[in-house]
């Protein structure tokens, strides 16, 4: 019976069902920014309910904000059992206490901007949906609001190491004092995949530019994301806009944008763990200029079976949903269902024409394993840059382990490296930068000298110095945006011709003591790591 009740209670307010309308049982007056003021008896719809008690929701005029779901009982047409009772409305303080008497939560300045650039985009859809701009089925990514969000999504948060519950050692970086190097770490799932193509993708309209088409990918248990996201970019064809592909062939080295295989590596214990994969695209409005990013669409692939014995690794053609990965049974093209009621071989007809993404998982032998050891234990990432990683784990574990007289010592250590590294992950054109540099140097290298792994280490530093490290501190080098193409080719020129007069004249020092060559005001941050701090923020 008890249960029964606690079902009642939480169907009242349809926190897990799919119900959006509800009446007001009480007078609420906006207590901040973006909260939505309404009279007792008002009915609302409610569009996103958020975990922490405030749901966003419009009111009859087509207004939008935040309101406590305390404040709300679902809405019955009969009108039946929806007028509160004296005791519910006589004495409601809207300051600092609900309809039901309990503690309105408090909000912070980033939450409110997440729900105020979710208004914007959900208007902006509609408006799109209905002049038959986007299918019906696109949604404002969930994955991007993620990153624009905070650090926590981003793969230079799960780079920095993380302290283990004494906070006197490093959880996830052990020294091995016989190998002189960091101890590798096997972890539940360490696999690559490797992104084919993504087929059918429905074509927006001509009211809307496209900036970018691509794949964010990351680990979700159907509830939370559990890793980075990691983006990959989608190349296509004029003649065929449906079907996007990755890797293209290039010359030269490939943009590590651009590149389908990736690692992925976690020690969570979840049965639910797998790969959510969402693909969007950046656009821009030619109406009213207006910037934004859509989903086309997701797709699950969940990593271990009822018995929790691993998936096998093969190539998969996962069929994509529309709406979000809390949304149920919403279709990217619903014009084009795959619930009709018709024979097997019209089934198999419309399966053809649904939305699709092929997807290897690729088996892995000792070498790769190996690899994959030494990197962090929640990581997801290009492997065309995975050597880059690994230069840094072993920088880390020698600075940290082995070089630290005394381990209670959280002094700043004075190391570019470590200290600007982690940036280069959010500045795909850099780390390409440092790739071609390395790649240069690699071959000059002889047999015997990329066997010793104190030497390739010492030649990193240096590539690293004389490559990209004055890159970041250029005044002159624009800030790194996302998918703005002329932003993005004169980054490129300047770092390409930069790169070139360090090959001419032997290093960087003389462009960095040219008088053309511009730099931002010395920051001790720059050469500076506070290993206490980045571990700490980590492990909060």
């Amino acid at each position: 019976e008890e249960e029964e009740e606690e079902e009642d209670d939480e169907s009242e307010l349809g926190d897990g069902s799919t119900i959006r309308h509800f009446t007001t049982l009480g007078d609420f007056t906006a207590q901040q920014e973006g909260d939505l003021t309404f009279k007792i008896g008002e009915l609302l719809l409610v569009i996103d309910k958020k975990p922490d008690g405030w749901w966003l929701a419009k009111n009859s005029k087509g207004e939008s904000g935040l309101v406590p779901k305390t404040y709300l009982t679902v809405y019955n047409k009969k009108g039946e059992g929806q007028e509160p009772s004296d005791e519910e409305t006589e004495d409601i303080e809207v300051t600092d206490e609900t309809a039901g008497g309990a503690e309105i939560l408090k909000r912070t300045d980033s939450h409110w901007s997440a729900v105020k650039k979710a208004i914007t985009e959900n208007n902006t859809l509609d408006a799109l949906t209905t002049m038959g701009a986007v299918p019906a089925g696109f949604r404002p990514s969930t994955l991007a609001q993620l990153l624009e969000e905070g650090v926590q999504f981003r793969a230079r948060y799960f780079l920095q190491p993380e302290l283990a519950p004494s906070k006197l050692a490093f959880r996830d970086l052990v020294w091995n004092p016989e190998k002189g190097t960091i101890q590798p770490r096997p972890t539940r799932i360490s696999l690559i995949l490797t992104l084919w193509n993504c087929r059918v993708i429905p074509f927006p309209g001509l009211s809307i530019q496209v900036l970018s088409r691509h794949v964010r990918l990351c680990l979700f248990d159907g509830n939370r994301v559990l890793s980075n996201i990691h983006t990959v970019r989608a190349t296509w064809q004029p003649k065929n806009p449906k079907t996007w592909t990755f890797s293209p062939r290039v010359t030269g080295i490939l943009p590590c944008l651009l590149d389908g295989d990736c690692f992925v590596r976690s020690s969570s214990p979840s049965p639910d763990i797998g790969i959510l994969f969402e693909l969007g695209i950046t656009y821009i409005r030619n109406s009213t200029g207006e910037r934004g990013e859509l989903s086309c669409g997701w797709a699950f692939l969940k990593l271990f079976d009822s018995s929790g014995i691993p998936v096998p690794s093969k190539t998969y053609e996962l069929l994509l949903n529309g709406g979000t990965p809390y949304e149920k049974g919403v279709e990217v093209e619903p014009s084009i269902s795959r619930k009709a009621n018709i024979g097997v071989f019209h089934q198999m007809i419309t399966l053809r024409k649904q939305p699709q993404l092929l997807v290897k998982l690729r088996s892995l032998n000792t070498r790769s394993k190996d690899i994959l050891n030494m990197l962090p234990e929640v990581l997801v990432g290009s492997m065309c840059y995975i050597h880059l990683l690994l230069f840094y784990r072993q920088i880390l574990g020698d600075v940290l382990l082995k070089d630290r007289l005394n381990m209670q010592n959280a002094d700043l250590i004075s190391h570019p490296i470590l200290s600007t590294f982690p940036n280069l992950m959010e500045q795909p054109d850099l780390m390409d930068a440092l790739r071609c540099a390395w790649a240069e140097k690699e071959s000059t290298l002889k047999r015997s000298e990329k066997r010793d792994r104190e030497f390739l280490k010492s030649v990193f530093t240096l590539v690293y110095h004389s490559s990209v490290f004055p890159l970041l501190q250029s005044a002159l080098l624009p800030a790194y945006r996302w998918a703005e193409e002329e932003s993005e080719g004169t980054r490129w020129r300047m770092i390409a011709d930069f790169l070139k007069q360090n090959r001419e004249r032997d290093g960087a020092l003389s462009s960095l003591l040219s008088s053309e060559s511009l730099h931002r005001a010395f920051d001790i941050t720059e050469i500076m790591y506070d290993f206490l701090e980045n571990a700490q923020k980590n492990s909060s």
